[in-house]
């Protein structure tokens, strides 16, 4: 379970709006400047918090706690990111395309045969992907995600060493 996940963005109190129409949550100000989180108030205290593009998390030095360093954008791999998160919304698949289309984002729903599960990818600002599961499309998730299907798809665990 994700109970909160954070991103950087273009423009960040558009992507925060955006993602808490279909989170069905609330925008607010978030503790750095120009940074927004999206709470949709759920049972596990879910949110998203959404910075300003080139704004990084830094480890903290000895004891002291990670914190956040503003710093201006890079334009590097056209800002293309590796993180991503599927997340179940309670938006329709059709609210959920409709919305990326209002926006000019790319919106695709895989439901092939050969894919292990549905969901809708939801690129925000056409550059980080989210991976929804409307209602309906979490039970296809939830069983794809047993250890004895994840088995299948992935063969056995790794043995690792301890350190």
């Amino acid at each position: 379970m994700i109970h909160h996940i954070s991103i950087d963005a273009y423009n960040p109190l558009l992507v925060a709006s955006v993602l808490a129409e279909i989170l069905k949550g609330k925008v607010y100000k978030f503790f750095i400047s120009g940074s927004y989180i999206v709470m949709p108030f759920d049972n596990y205290g879910t949110h998203i918090v959404v910075f300003k593009e080139g704004d990084v998390w830094v480890p903290g030095a000895d004891a002291k706690s990670a914190h956040v360093m503003q710093t201006a954008p890079t334009n590097l791999a056209a800002n293309l990111v590796a993180i991503h998160a599927a997340i179940s919304v309670p938006t329709t698949q059709q609210q959920i395309e409709q919305i990326g289309e209002r926006e000019g984002w790319h919106v695709w729903t895989r439901d092939r045969a050969d894919d292990a599960f549905r969901l809708v990818e939801f690129w925000v600002e056409n550059r980080i992907l989210f991976e929804f599961l409307p209602p309906g499309f979490e039970t296809q998730y939830l069983q794809t995600m047993q250890p004895e299907m994840i088995e299948q798809i992935l063969g056995l665990p790794i043995q690792t060493m301890p350190v």
